[in-house]
């Protein structure tokens, strides 16, 4: 597929989105544009994307997905360096250390390839294009969770997840320039595909197998939930009382499906409004929020939806070519 760029211009943006663990589709995408021969001339991500946008600019992305093939259950809660909750169930300590011992410090603009991640400031509610400064923590506010990760604090603002004002950042490539946006949305079948029956129910006796290694079918959202069992306060008891009781999504599932319906919701709004020019929707409603272990089945998914996508455009122009040369 050597000739498929044919017909995009040379000044190309690429918008990743958020997703958590679908975000390593990504790196399928990506590659599959590299054997396209299609250049990148400036890259933007909400969330994960900011992530994988960043390994992008840093000429890293074989690395990272070394890494996201690696990953196991084991190693993904291993990160998770739960807190009592203050702003957020999970402090993003571990996560940020992880980044750091293996990227150099390094600003955004000192980046061969112009870099924005997309974050939200908790107190005013707009969203803020991060284009200098320390890109691991302008990663880690893009990546901050609403909930779940706590807060980034950043010139006395708090900043959260982008993807909740921009979850598909095609305004954000237009304004570093780009005159073609190439857009990968990960939020367009999420909600269909998760039923009621696929949110995992808190078990009866967490307590009791907090220390033991869960079965192959425990979500990775529950080992966590178990672990904030380990707390000791009036509050976590009482809650513990209830679930006894009365069974109910963990607090998990609870956050992320919400999550998950605002951005697909909010996604729709804004591609609508602003479309990109070649709009990337791999199909992975069936990976959930936290399963970044399936980076495979993501990744080959990226792949084939990106190479679909531009068979397709590269169908389109060479039949307008046809066209002109006939007229001609």
């Amino acid at each position: 597929m050597s000739d498929s760029n044919v017909g995009f211009p040379k000044n190309i943006g690429l918008a990743l989105g958020s997703g958590s663990a679908r975000g390593w589709s990504h790196i399928g995408v990506i590659r599959a544009l590299a054997e396209a021969g299609i250049e990148i001339s400036c890259i933007a991500g909400t969330s994960i994307g900011s992530l994988v946008g960043g390994a992008f600019a840093l000429d890293k992305t074989d690395v990272l997905e070394d890494f996201a093939r690696q990953l196991d259950w084991k190693q993904i809660v291993s990160f998770m360096d739960v807190t009592f909750p203050r702003s957020g169930l999970i402090d993003g300590e571990k996560v940020t250390d992880f980044f750091r011992s293996h990227v150099r410090e390094i600003n955004i603009e000192e980046l061969l390839l112009p870099y924005c991640a997309v974050a939200t400031d908790l107190t005013t509610g707009r969203e803020l294009a991060l284009n200098e400064g320390d890109l691991i923590e302008a990663i880690r506010a893009s990546i901050s969770v609403p909930g779940i990760f706590t807060p980034v604090k950043k010139n006395g603002s708090f900043l959260i997840d982008g993807g909740l004002v921009n979850p598909v950042p095609v305004s954000v490539v237009r304004n570093m320039g780009a005159d073609y946006v190439i857009a990968v949305d990960l939020n367009h079948d999420i909600v269909d595909k998760r039923s009621a029956g696929s949110i995992d129910p808190v078990a009866p006796s967490l307590a009791n197998v907090v220390d033991q290694p869960p079965p192959s079918k425990w979500s990775i959202a529950q080992n966590l939930t178990n672990r904030l069992n380990e707390f000791s306060s009036p509050a976590f008891s009482q809650v513990r009382r209830w679930l006894h009781r009365d069974p109910v999504p963990n607090i998990f599932d609870v956050l992320t499906t919400s999550i998950n319906i605002m951005e697909s919701q909010i996604t729709a709004t804004k591609l609508a409004t602003d479309p990109p020019d070649l709009l990337i929707q791999p199909k992975l409603g069936d990976i959930r929020f936290l399963e970044f272990h399936r980076a495979g089945e993501a990744i080959a998914e990226g792949y084939r939806e990106a190479t679909t996508q531009l068979k397709e455009k590269w169908k389109g122009a060479s039949e307008r070519d046809d066209k002109q040369g006939d007229r001609e």
